[in-house]
């Protein structure tokens, strides 16, 4: 082989390796625009008063200052498919419908008192729905809106630090810890 053969070999293989890096990190970005595409500032914000609902501040901060309505609808672009999509995204609908029939007010409208009530109810009906519901039924909304609180919450910085016991490089493994009454759970790095 000689010279100008190998240095184009290697321009080859250089060259190719830049634009298949390219390739793989512009397949890797996030596109943000496409969140509205399904939910606009008013679903974020009305996301976010149902999770605080669900998980209030007490002692600790509530699932508003883990922004979970953020959470939420980034979940349900990247992770749901169409149909759960359709589902979840009824189901706000749905949500306000419960609350304009039982109080005749729309949720944002409603009291603490009366939020809860509300999915208090909403809760008993899709535990009902669970246990009747077949494996190619759909899935129930409000079920789907209570996991993603949960999951954003306690996946959050908010919620690992604050309302978990966090320890960001724990040490060794004690597998019997004395458990006190109220105290915490442990959230791990």
């Amino acid at each position: 082989m000689n010279r100008r053969d190998a240095i184009g070999r290697v321009a080859l293989i250089l060259g190719g390796t830049i634009i298949g890096a390219e390739l793989i990190v512009s397949g890797c970005k996030t596109n943000t625009a496409n969140l509205t595409d399904l939910f606009d500032q008013d679903h974020i914000a009305f996301l976010n008063e149902v999770g605080e609902t669900i998980l209030p501040a007490t002692s600790t901060p509530g699932a508003k200052a883990a922004n979970v309505g953020q959470f939420m609808a980034v979940m349900v672009r990247d992770c749901y498919e169409s149909a759960d999509q359709k589902i979840f995204m009824d189901g706000l609908g749905k949500l306000d419908d419960a609350s304009q029939k039982k109080f005749s007010k729309k949720y944002m409208d409603l009291s603490a008192t009366d939020r809860t009530a509300l999915l208090t109810d909403l809760d008993k009906e899709q535990q009902e729905y669970s246990k009747t519901k077949k494996p190619k039924d759909p899935n129930h909304y409000f079920r789907m809106i209570k996991e993603l609180t949960l999951l954003g919450y306690f996946t959050s910085e908010v919620g690992c630090t604050k309302a978990l016991r966090y320890v960001p490089v724990p040490g060794r493994f004690d597998g019997c810890i004395p458990y006190k009454k109220g105290d915490r759970a442990w959230a791990l790095s």
